[in-house]
């Protein structure tokens, strides 16, 4: 899983270079579009990026654009058959899985896809660009990038749970253990109240035995001589 996460992690920052280029990314390939007198059909594929790169790119920056394109969709598809072999996996890890590897099929057609907030992609995009050519293809990998984050994460959330019943167990062990101690200290407790107790009568008695009679108090008279 670590190396997983390690693989996903350097993909995104390869990822952030090439969106800040998303514009000579844009712009290679309206002229390999051009160069292939493709200019009406939108950009729907990964294999039709390739075609414009191996057959009408005469341009080494649109040819290194457009190559880090294809290169990131090759990295997430290995990343793809990484992911199967970690664990078992569920319904859902499955199912992020079977989306990810459609998406990156070579031959998948892109033109629907949409990325949304917080993905700024397609608005940065005019209209016609957005609708028509490139809305589908600048997608791509944002959403797929999200899906394996969203993988990344029930897996790890699995992997909590699994664990989880064993701590639980050790947590109702815990008072067990505690209860020799508890016992001890209940014990404790009780001696001391009887050696206070004992305190107390041993006290007593050496009161009663000390105390002096008390002067009996002669009754009042009115001054006077008496007899």
């Amino acid at each position: 899983m670590n190396e997983v996460v390690e693989t996903l992690r350097k993909i995104e920052e390869k990822y952030k270079l090439f969106q800040q280029q998303q514009f000579t990314f844009i712009r290679a390939l309206e002229r390999t579009r051009e160069e292939a007198h493709d200019m009406i059909r939108p950009v729907s594929s990964i294999v039709q990026v390739q075609c414009y790169k191996d057959h009408h790119c005469y341009n080494s920056t649109d040819r290194r654009i457009l190559n880090m394109f294809v290169s990131l969709c090759n990295e997430l598809r290995c990343l793809c058959q990484r992911m199967e072999t970690v664990h078992a996996g569920d319904s859902v890890t499955n199912g992020l899985l079977e989306k990810c590897k459609l998406l990156l099929n070579d031959s998948n057609d892109l033109t629907a896809l949409r990325a949304t907030y917080p993905h700024g992609v397609v608005n940065h995009l005019s209209l016609e660009e957005a609708q028509h050519r490139y809305g589908g293809v600048v997608s791509l990998l944002p959403i797929v990038l999200d899906s394996m984050r969203d993988w990344v994460t029930h897996s790890k959330l699995k992997v909590l749970y699994i664990v989880s019943p064993g701590c639980a167990r050790c947590k109702k062990e815990t008072p067990t253990s505690q209860t020799a101690p508890a016992a001890l200290t209940s014990k404790t407790s009780n001696s001391n109240e009887n050696t206070v107790k004992l305190q107390e009568k041993d006290f007593k008695k050496f009161l009663a035995a000390n105390q002096r009679p008390k002067k009996k108090k002669a009754p009042w008279r009115p001054p006077g001589k008496h007899p």
